[in-house]
């Protein structure tokens, strides 16, 4: 009868592990290209989707808005926070570490269109002197912080600090289809010193493995999720190749070469990349980049876009990045994207150097080709091509 128990006991063990479905809906750029705005946008926001990485790296940036990296975000999870709770659309973001909400003391133009968290109708809120700021080159996101409950996927993670926006930059965040922010990556970057969320979960004992994994869809809406807690093989084929970590603050990894029709076209002799959720697209070196979009025959247009012809996808190569040994092909019908009938590239340039020389960034279009694990335990990310 024991024996029975403890292996009851150790099953319920090995499942404690929870999804959250995220929703892919128009990104911000599509919203401000349907209201008219993303012309004025541009053009009174220099675009660098670097800035959101290594901030003091990148002093020089700071005319910048890293929150200008989710212009192209379409994948969205809800969260609750509060009892009773209430509902917030977030991106799940592995390049960040802080959770965010608007709330009721926000009077920024972005807030008005979006849920803002009421401290006064939970009973479970704390609140605290201390505050919460966030640059965003011309302009903050500041606020205050506090504690309460946030449900994801079905956990109850109690005693949670997050940030409640007073004020939020640009008003294009208006047409943002998002509200706020949960940041995964490594404690050692959250701002004012707040435990992120997977942190505060494993510490309470509320998932039974410390990772998450993440896999996106490449249909229109449904099918994506991120588990908490646990690794699901139905969603990739093979079997999961695992990379270290080269430094524990964003999902850092190395790079090994990038190479395209069979040579080299980046990182001949290695860099360092960042496996990120919260970057929409394929990000490097502005030198790297330019080749890679004259290379592919794409060409910018006025909205800050590189157009390519939709009938390239047939004809152009994979682009493989060479990771750990294992070479991980994206193929044209991946990073050209596709919308309304028109094409164009998933390539972004930046220029953030790091100690280890060139950085580039693997958003979501390297991430719907491959499943991923994002392995705290073991400081790994697992990488396997989606069933």
């Amino acid at each position: 009868m024991k024996w029975l128990l403890l292996l009851s006991l150790m099953a319920l063990s090995e499942c404690t592990s929870y999804k959250v479905s995220l929703t892919r809906k128009k990104s911000l750029r599509q919203n401000l290209i349907e209201n008219g705005k993303l012309k004025d946008f541009l053009q009174n926001h220099q675009y660098n989707i670097g800035s959101k990485y290594f901030p003091s790296e990148a002093a020089t940036l700071m005319s910048d808005e890293p929150l200008q990296n989710y212009l192209d975000m379409e994948y969205f999870g809800t969260i609750g926070i509060g009892t009773p709770a209430q509902d917030f659309t977030v991106i799940f973001d592995t390049g960040s570490a802080n959770l965010w909400v608007p709330s009721v003391y926000c009077s920024s133009y972005a807030c008005t269109n979006h849920h803002r968290f009421n401290p006064q109708e939970s009973s479970t809120f704390q609140g605290t002197s201390k505050t919460l700021s966030v640059a965003y080159g011309t302009g903050s996101m500041t606020g205050i912080l506090g504690y309460d409950t946030v449900q994801v996927g079905g956990i109850s993670d109690t005693n949670q600090i997050f940030g409640l926006s007073e004020t939020e930059p640009g008003s294009f965040l208006y047409y943002a289809p998002f509200d706020g922010i949960l940041g995964l990556a490594y404690p050692s970057i959250s701002s004012s010193g707040a435990t992120p969320v997977f942190d505060n979960m494993w510490n309470q004992g509320l998932v039974s493995q410390d990772l998450f994994s993440v896999y996106l869809s490449k249909d229109d809406e449904s099918g994506s999720v991120v588990q908490f807690g646990g690794i699901d093989s139905s969603y990739y084929k093979g079997t999961l190749n695992w990379v270290p970590i080269s430094v524990e603050g964003y999902w850092q990894i190395t790079v090994d070469s990038i190479t395209m029709g069979g040579k080299p076209i980046a990182c001949s002799n290695g860099c360092q990349a960042i496996v990120d959720t919260g970057t929409s697209l394929l990000a490097g070196p502005t030198n790297a980049i330019a080749n890679i979009q004259s290379y592919i025959g794409a060409s910018e247009t006025s909205y800050g876009s590189m157009a390519i012809s939709c009938s390239s996808i047939n004809s152009l190569p994979d682009i493989v990045f060479t990771i750990n040994g294992i070479q991980y092909p994206v193929p044209p019908t991946a990073y050209i994207l596709q919308s309304q009938g028109s094409c164009s590239s998933g390539f972004q340039g930046m220029n953030i150097p790091t100690a280890s020389g060139e950085l580039w960034i693997l958003g979501d279009i390297f991430i719907r080709q491959y499943y991923t694990v994002f392995d705290r335990a073991n400081n790994q990310v697992g990488l396997a091509p989606v069933a």
